[in-house]
């Protein structure tokens, strides 16, 4: 008789399984892209804009754009410059753009309606790995891998009981969320949900707040005593004052704001003390496709 292999991963998983859906359904939070209650676009549309970008903060653009573009046909008829004011205080707003191509992909290639496969979404601009996995769970109930840092947290803590020193996704990483990952789809996106929320509020990169999670019980980091708790592998998050991502923001946000989304160089040149940082900056958000520089040297947002 042989025996049976057992993945110590897929037992601890297990454990966690049943509190953590208890949990989820009395506390997660009641975002309204979450429960069934947008569209596949809308989901969508909160990931991207999520990345990098806390949910609560994203919340009233989401509901923004979701009123003035509903559907991959009505954002593709946007105009780059309105999504790019839209995106306003947001960050990286080569998101927006992005966003908008990926629409008018959707609308010429799929008749107005996101893909059902991993291959077809992933294929869209702007949209990775996590962004179609997430789709492919959370709109439309798939079975699927889904890896964000707020996983693989809780992951490698709970299952693994090793601090997640960030950086990029790793093989080990990917093996050990799909070692956990139920078979049963339903199960699936309510424990990918799941996990996401708890690594999001409670089981936070330097806090973790150990005596309010529904795992504690059976979590290997806390039983082995928490160690290299907050350890890091990437370096300190650099410093946003003065940095080249400050004085872009501060040129498109003049161009939101200016008549007609433009401004005369004379102007622009008044934002910025550094004038070779501002100049870059400019070169920089022109080769994004974010400003059209004029022949007479103004700056405006695209039409």
């Amino acid at each position: 008789m042989t025996d049976t292999l057992v993945n110590p991963h897929a037992v601890r998983a297990a454990a966690c399984s049943a509190p953590l859906a208890a949990w989820w359904d009395a506390n997660a939070r009641d975002f309204p892209w979450r429960f069934g209650r947008t569209t596949p676009w809308g989901v969508l549309l909160s990931e991207v804009m999520s990345q990098q970008t806390p949910m609560q903060r994203v919340l009233p653009y989401w509901r923004d754009w979701m009123r003035r573009w509903p559907t991959p046909a009505a954002l593709a008829e946007a105009t780059p410059a309105e999504v790019i004011t839209a995106w306003g205080s947001l960050g990286y707003p080569r998101r927006a753009l992005r966003m908008r191509e990926c629409a008018i992909a959707v609308r010429d290639t799929y008749g107005g309606e996101l893909p059902h496969t991993y291959d077809e979404l992933v294929a869209l601009p702007g949209v990775g790995d996590y962004t179609a996995s997430a789709v492919m769970s959370f709109a439309f109930g798939k079975r699927i891998v889904v890896i964000d840092t707020n996983i693989r947290r809780v992951l490698s803590r709970a299952v693994d009981g090793a601090e997640s020193r960030g950086g990029g996704a790793t093989a080990r990483d990917r093996r050990l969320a799909q070692d956990c990952l139920p078979e049963d789809a339903a199960q699936s996106v309510v424990w990918n949900q799941a996990v996401m929320e708890l690594g999001a509020v409670v089981c936070t990169a330097g806090s973790p707040r150990c005596g309010e999670c529904p795992v504690a019980d059976v979590c290997a980091f806390l039983a082995a005593g928490r160690p290299g708790l907050g350890e890091k592998r990437t370096r300190p998050r650099q410093r946003f004052a003065g940095t080249d991502r400050q004085v872009r923001g501060i040129v498109l946000n003049a161009l939101r704001n200016a008549d007609g989304h433009r401004l005369p160089y004379g102007s622009i040149e008044s934002l910025w003390p550094d004038g070779a940082q501002l100049d870059a900056c400019i070169a920089s958000l022109d080769d994004d496709g974010l400003v059209v520089i004029g022949p007479d040297h103004s700056v405006a947002l695209p039409g």
